[in-house]
This record gives structure tokens, sequence and C-alpha cells, in this order.
């Protein structure tokens, strides 16, 4: 090895084992795409001594506060707080919350190494105050420096990124909880037959999605989080994302026809994750990774938001324990006519995150409120988003989730026009469940960059005025945020007097008349859907749910 970050902190015999010294000994590339290839394709990863020349110039180029700690810092601060004490009986940092330092081949020299970088960064950085990655990072880092300074130094500087638009490790319990709810959201979108199996055999499946930052930073074998952690250097956080979801990809191709049980299914995915190497190597693991065609950094980053703004606005901002998707729908006080408490969970599943945190309320029930649009609407104004069920006299179910309020139907001042986001999906449950979300989803393709998507007369779209961008929701959203070939791919809800519709374009998903006695369903562009039922359909029953956040009870 020629590399002396090895020299004293790492077990030479577990890292010869892991790794060859075999890869190319210098990078002369400068360009951004470039460094992106070579960074996915793992040009620096069999090369320690290259390895740590790119991690020193990618971590350098991070922008930074204008004061963050260096090397000398840690020289001055390292006796004053680590004292007389055995390095290897060092407490973690609180913020750390538990978290075991991941061995990586270090020595223990080098375990008590990251304690102590550890504890000096909680010094420098008092505002952190959630961060279970450090360890991991830290850990990985150190096979990577000269010396334990250097390592203080990189990590600050990772630390300390302040470019708005860069988001590098969460350092707040606010920023990992709703980085775990963006995950359970990209799941539910990119990952939906894993998704499935999840739902059917969890208990808690959010919690199960809480645990996604452990899967990487923690459980996976050292060669494979560092070929993460070096497409994470170069193209950030987005990374993360895709490789936790291609992790839950292949557990589900490797365990779909095996047993599960509900209490054993978050150790099943570490212990997957820690033999990973068995399934998969991590070559193939990127390619997955990067083949998942997830929406842009910037809206993810607006759905970070939607889900940071839901927490604050429940008040959760420090370390407390998070509502269970599945507790939000409680047997004992759930009546239903059209749908049982299971079925309801389900469909609970697949709503976004940040309400699947709420509990349904029924807001309109043909057999409660009659057999009335005008009722319907009346009852549903002022609740977004909301959740429609119907029941065929042929005992069919279908229905939709609407991200939007009703009352926006009242903007086209009487005439039939479209509204709504693309967070909207429509599904039927009976005779068989199937889903049916925004046709971009499955085809982000057809997603362009700004300028705004002009609205037609005969399809208007609703515009949001808002300037702050949290109230833009999710990424998935208004259709304004995308340049699309044809509106049909954004006719989303529509209500008039006589008539309500979800779904547009060559068809619609769903249609129901002013009395709510008779309905119709085809394929339609926006879902891209099979028809949900009979094409045509007598109404036995029609729903309307709300979302009511627990605290509001």
């Amino acid at each position: 090895m020629d590399s002396p970050g090895y020299n004293c902190f790492v077990d030479k015999d577990k890292m010869d084992a892991a790794i060859q010294d075999l890869g190319p000994k210098e990078l002369s590339c400068t360009e951004l795409q470039e460094l992106k290839q070579l960074a996915r394709q793992g040009y620096w990863a069999q090369s320690h001594a290259l390895r740590a020349k790119v991690y020193q110039r990618l971590i350098r180029d991070i922008p930074c506060r204008t004061v963050t700690p260096d090397a000398s810092v840690y020289s001055d601060i390292v006796g004053k707080i680590v004292g007389k004490h055995s390095s290897s009986c060092l407490p973690l940092p609180e913020f750390v919350d538990n978290t075991q330092v991941p061995s990586y081949c270090l020595n223990a020299r080098g375990e008590g190494a990251v304690r102590k970088i550890l504890l000096c960064l909680a010094n420098q950085f008092p505002d952190i105050s959630f961060c279970p990655a450090l360890p991991a990072v830290v850990a990985l880092l150190l096979h990577y420096s000269i010396d334990e300074a250097e390592c203080f130094e990189k990590a600050c500087r990772i630390l300390a990124c302040n470019d708005p638009g860069r988001r590098l490790i969460d350092q707040s319990f606010l920023a990992f909880e709703s980085s775990c709810m963006t995950f359970g959201d990209l799941v539910n979108k990119y990952c939906q037959a894993a998704h499935k199996l999840m739902v059917a055999v969890s208990e808690d499946v959010l919690q199960v999605y809480a645990d996604w930052q452990r899967w990487l930073f923690g459980e996976l074998p050292l060669c494979y989080f560092a070929r993460v952690f070096d497409v994470f250097l170069v193209e950030g956080y987005k990374v993360l994302y895709r490789v936790a979801l291609a992790i839950l990809k292949f557990f589900h191709k490797v365990r779909a026809g095996q047993p599960l049980e509900s209490d054993s299914v978050k150790q099943d995915i570490r212990t997957f994750v820690r033999d990973i190497a068995k399934t998969v190597s991590p070559e193939k693991l990127l390619e997955k990774a990067f083949a998942i065609r997830l929406f842009s950094r910037k809206e993810i980053q607006l759905l970070q938001m939607a889900n940071e703004k839901a927490l604050k606005q429940k008040g959760i901002t420090v370390k407390q324990k998070r509502q269970f998707v599945h507790l939000a729908v409680h047997a004992e006080n759930f009546r239903s006519e059209i749908v049982s408490v299971r079925e309801m969970r389900d469909i609970w599943s697949w709503v976004p995150e940040r309400f699947a945190l709420c509990q349904p309320l029924l807001l309109f029930s043909s057999l409660q409120h009659g057999y009335s649009l005008a009722r319907f609407y009346f009852q549903c104004e002022g609740h977004e988003p909301t959740l429609l069920l119907i029941k065929t006299t042929q005992k069919e179910v279908c229905g939709a989730y609407l991200s939007t309020d009703w009352s926006e139907r009242n903007k086209f001042g009487g005439k039939l026009g479209f509204f709504g986001t693309g967070e909207c999906f429509v599904f039927r449950l009976q005779p068989e469940v199937q889903r049916y979300e925004w046709v971009v989803i499955k085809h982000p393709e057809l997603t362009k960059p700004p300028p705004l998507m002009a609205a037609e007369p005969t399809a208007p779209l609703s515009h949001s005025t808002s300037s702050d961008p949290a109230d833009r929701l999710s990424p998935f959203l208004a259709a304004r945020h995308f340049n699309l070939p044809s509106k049909t791919e954004s006719m989303f809800m529509a209500g008039g007097s006589d008539c309500l519709i979800v779904g547009g374009g060559g068809g619609q998903a769903l249609y129901i008349d002013g009395d709510l006695n008779r309905g119709r369903t085809s394929h339609c562009d926006t879902f891209n859907n099979q028809p949900l039922c009979s094409e045509n359909f007598l109404i036995a029953a029609v729903e309307a749910w709300g979302f009511q956040d627990p605290d509001t009870q």
C-alpha cells in the first residue's frame, strides 16, 4: 500500500483482502461531466493513493463558511477535549444517536481516532443536533487522510458546506426525518413492487424506510460504501437516494418469494445489505441506481422542503417518536361503507408521507349526505388533499387521490377547467388492486425545464401566486414546473355543476354525473390507466375523505 493514511489506522491484512491497489495513479480530468462518469465507473476505486488525492481535491472545492476549522484547530483542541481518556473508551457525541462506529477494516487505533475526531467535531459544530451518518463518513475519510487532523479538516468542510443548492449531510433531526419521509415518497413512486411487499409484511412501513441512511452509512461493506461516496462527493445527496432505492429493489428481487415476518423486515434488510456481496457487485449496484430515472435535484429539494414544512407544522423539530402510517387508520373508530380498514391502510401507504402522518376524516358520504354533486363540493371545500372512493352496483371499488382543494374549480367562471398537481393518482381495489400515477412519473423524459407551460382556454391550469417554494408542496407537482409536449398529460381534476372528472386526454380515468348516479371510466393520457371498473357503471356509494392532523383533534 502506498497511501500513508493506512500506516497506523488500518488492519492491513483485512484491507489487502478487501481491495487490491491496482488502479491508475493520476487524474487529470477537470470537467464535471467527465468527473461524474469517472466516479460512476470507479476510475479511482482501485487506487488508494489516487482516491486520497481525489477526495482531497473534491472536498477542498466544497464552498464553505468563511471560518471553517482546519487541521491546525484539531491539533490545538484534541488534547483538551480528549484529555487522558483512552480513545477506545471515549463516549460518542449525543448527535450520532447511539450509532455504532463502522469498523471499515480499521484497527483499534483507527476506531479510537474516529471517536476523537467526532468529539472534536461536536466541539466545533455545536449546532449539530442529529447526525447519525457522521461516524461512517469519518471512518471512511480516515482511510484517505495522512493523519487525524487532516481527516478532521475534511469532515469539517463537508459539515460547513454553505451552498444552498447542495445538500450533503443531515445535521438536525428535522432534516433527517424529512429525508426519511422523502425516501418513503420516492419508494412509493419508483419501487412500487418493493413498496407493495413492505406494506404487506410490515406494520410500520415508515419505520422501515426511516432506516434507509443506516443501510448506506453503516451496513454497506467498505468497498461498496466507498464507491457510493466517490459519486456522492461529485454529485451530491441525490446519489444516496438512488443507491438506497437500488438496494430495496435488489432486496425485493431476492426476498419476494420468501416468507417475511413483520417484526423482522427491518433487520432482514440490514442483514441483506451487510451481506450484499452475495447478491450484487458494487458495479451492478451503482448501475441499478443510475438506471432509476428520478426527477431533477431541484424537484427533489422541493419535496424535501415540503416534508420539512409539514413536520414543522406538527411541531416536530427535535428527536421524538414519529407517527406510524399504519397507526393512522385505527380499526376501532374507522367506518366506511366502501372499504375495509386493511384497504384504507393500503391506500394510506400510497399517499405522500407528509399526509400519511394524518388520520382519515370522512367528509362526504352519499348514504349520509345524499346523491348530490353540489353537496359533495360543499362538504369537501376547504380540505386539501382529498380521497375519492366509489363503489359500483357490481361491487367494484375504485377511486382517486386528489391533491387540490375542490374550490379551485370556481376560478374558471363556471366553465369546466382542469387543475391539481402531479401527485394525483387513480386506483382500483376490487376486483384487484392497481394504482395509476401521473404518466410523467413513469416517463420523466417528458419533462423539460421551464419556461412555464401556457394554459389553453378549454383546459386551463391552476397557477399558484405563492413565492414560498415550500408552498408548491412537492416536486411531482403542478404542471407549471414542466414544459409538456401535450397538455392532456396535466389534466388532473375538474369539476362543474353537472359532472366531476379525474384525468383527461383521449378519455377520462373517472367521470361522475351531477346526480352521483352514473359514471364511466376509460384509458386517459394523464395516468395511462386501464379502466378502473366496468367502463359504464352505476354508483352504489360515494365517499370523500380528508386528512386530519392528530394534533388538531
